[in-house]
């Protein structure tokens, strides 16, 4: 496979939604467990659920970043800070 091709599918990944990207990794780790699969399917299966893992540690990642940012305003209700992700320069 490509660059192109592998990063267009690694972006396709990193799209999923949490929820369908982590329900796709259990099932491929599911097949894996299986003993079914040849070498060739069980490394291209090994390839996709670490991108996949990956892209769910992302989103989990900005997901921890927003809620650390929540803060209460004066009349005590949460509201999102904006956060400064990299440093402003003078």
């Amino acid at each position: 496979m490509s660059k192109p091709v592998k990063a267009a599918e690694a972006a396709r990944l990193e799209q999923l939604p949490f929820e369908e990207a982590l329900k796709r990794l259990e099932t491929i780790v599911d097949a894996m467990e299986s003993d079914e699969l040849p070498l060739e399917q069980l490394l291209a299966r090994y390839e996709e659920g670490m991108k996949l893992a990956r892209a769910c540690q992302a989103k989990i990642a900005d997901a921890e970043l927003k809620i650390q940012q929540l803060e209460k305003n004066a009349q005590g209700a949460l509201t999102l800070k904006p956060v400064a992700l990299e440093a402003e320069e003078p």
